[in-house]
């Protein structure tokens, strides 16, 4: 070969080598703080008025993530050619023509006594009134065909998590339903004690707002006894085995609701047909009751973040594809019970085999900046060796997170790896892992704002996030479901 041209060759060589390596990297440069601080402060701002699934400002949310969505480089996913996937969620509700009386009392829903369930009930029995029993021994009392009351208590009931006040009541009835049920009971009252009595005006939203559902989950209304609370300073009225007339009526409403669903497309020929699939929610709670004079729920940490970081991930998609496609979905009714994720597992828009893992983030943008918790990274969550692996091999590139791993322990009080939008994607079978730098106490306050998020946190998760996708979206193996996996809460 002639020598004048053996240099430029190499140069060529060279320089289509170094393009390769680099390549390969992640293009950690394209997410940039200024853009997590001004979607947050746009997506979690009280315009949305705290972005309640079921609502028109949900919808109006949908429709800023879909152009934000659009504008950062993503293809419509969802459906007939839109980035909307819609569904039907079902809402069941008490009605206001329910009635209670209490031997000679009349009493009126929601201000004299409050129904933890929707549930249709016709009950005209006599009340026990147990005291301070505990479920263990309610076996020894003549409550068959009766009506059961009994004085609220926190025996036995953990107190170390977050919302315990909030949560308490929904403990109260878990610790007496299945033995009041197995006896044979009509209904349970519950009279509050002193944690109840100030959770009464944190549940009373809940409560009248009623119960959700979507296809296959909660559809319908249960057939379970009909579980009522009453104020303590109204105990009287149970004594003495009066007898209780409950009517309870529940009527069900349709809602439309939201999936939005992008995509950016692989380099790969081959490879391109397979999905990475990045997952977050859009809702959160609304207008609710006041806390420091504020009543608008804004959501910014949850789940504001992760929208914001799939934002972010999606632009650096954009300018630098991965072999593999990268589908995002920005789930809607997450907090009415993961109903956007267990639509979409069940109606995914891409074929299922073809997702083959699932990167979940929920809360990314608080506590702690050198902490943070990869859930499903140990067992009995983790569902894949491969998916951790490469989710711990991108923590140790850069961000050097110190994991909390007892937050992903099957004793922890949280039980938080069931409480996020991986999980109807892990039970069919796909890997999945959930990225979260765990709760705090703003946490489903209105004080979960724009302004309290940790931004420096958020970037580093965002890019721990981005960095464990794209190694999932060019490694030649997909990550493997372990054989035999089951989730058991």
């Amino acid at each position: 070969m002639n020598k004048k041209y053996i240099f430029p060759l190499l140069a060529l060589l060279l320089f289509g080598t170094g393009n390769a390596q680099q390549y390969k990297k992640p293009l950690i440069s394209a997410i940039r703080e200024s853009d997590l601080r001004k979607d947050m402060y746009e997506l979690a701002a009280d315009q949305f008025w705290g972005r309640e699934a079921g609502t028109l400002d949900e919808l109006k949310v949908s429709m800023w993530l879909a152009d934000k969505a659009k504008e950062a480089g993503m293809k419509p996913a969802g459906d007939n050619g839109t980035f909307f996937q819609f569904f039907d969620m079902y809402r069941h509700q008490v009605i206001p023509q329910s009635t209670l009386k209490i031997g000679d009392n009349s009493l009126k829903l929601w201000k004299d006594f409050l129904v933890a369930e929707p549930v249709n009930a016709s009950v005209d029995a006599e009340i026990v009134y147990a005291g301070n029993t505990e479920p263990e021994d309610l076996s020894k009392l003549d409550i068959k065909g009766k009506v059961l009351a009994v004085n609220a208590s926190d025996k036995n009931i953990s107190k170390d998590m977050t919302l315990f006040v909030r949560r308490y009541p929904g403990f109260v009835r878990n610790k007496y339903y299945n033995k009041a049920a197995e006896l044979g009971v009509k209904a349970i009252i519950f009279i509050t004690d002193n944690i109840s009595e100030q959770s009464w005006v944190e549940v009373l939203p809940q409560m009248t707002r009623g119960s959700y559902g979507v296809e296959g989950l909660r559809e319908k209304i249960t057939n379970n006894i009909p579980v009522l609370w009453l104020k303590r300073e109204n105990a009287d009225w149970v004594k003495n085995s009066p007898k209780a007339s409950l009517n309870l009526i529940t009527e069900t409403y349709k809602y439309p609701s939201v999936n939005i669903i992008g995509k950016i497309e692989g380099t790969d020929p081959v490879l391109k047909n397979e999905y990475v699939l990045l997952s977050g929610h859009q809702d959160h709670d609304g207008i609710r009751h006041p806390v420091k004079n504020d009543t608008i729920y804004n959501g910014a940490d949850d789940n504001a973040s992760t929208c914001v970081a799939m934002l972010a991930m999606a632009r650096a998609y954009k300018k630098q594809p991965g072999k593999r496609s990268i589908l995002f979905v920005f789930h809607g009714a997450e907090e009415r019970g993961l109903l956007g994720s267990r639509w979409h597992a069940s109606h995914p828009v891409v074929p299922k085999e073809k997702i083959v893992a699932v990167l979940n983030g929920d809360m990314i943008g608080r506590n702690d900046n050198n902490e943070a918790a990869l859930l499903g990274g140990n067992a009995p969550h983790k569902n894949s060796e491969e998916l951790v692996k490469m989710a711990e091999e991108a923590n140790n590139e850069s961000t050097k997170f110190k994991y909390l791993k007892d937050w992903d322990s099957p004793s922890h009080a949280e039980y938080f790896y069931f409480r996020s939008d991986h999980l109807p994607y892990a039970k069919i079978g796909i890997p999945a892992v959930f990225f979260t730098s765990v709760l705090h106490d703003q946490y489903h306050t209105p004080q979960d704002e724009s302004e309290n998020i940790n931004y420096k946190k958020l970037y580093k998760m965002t890019e721990w996030m981005y960095r464990t996708s794209w190694k999932v979206a060019n490694e030649t193996e997909r990550p493997k479901v372990i054989a035999n996996f089951s989730l058991e809460r």
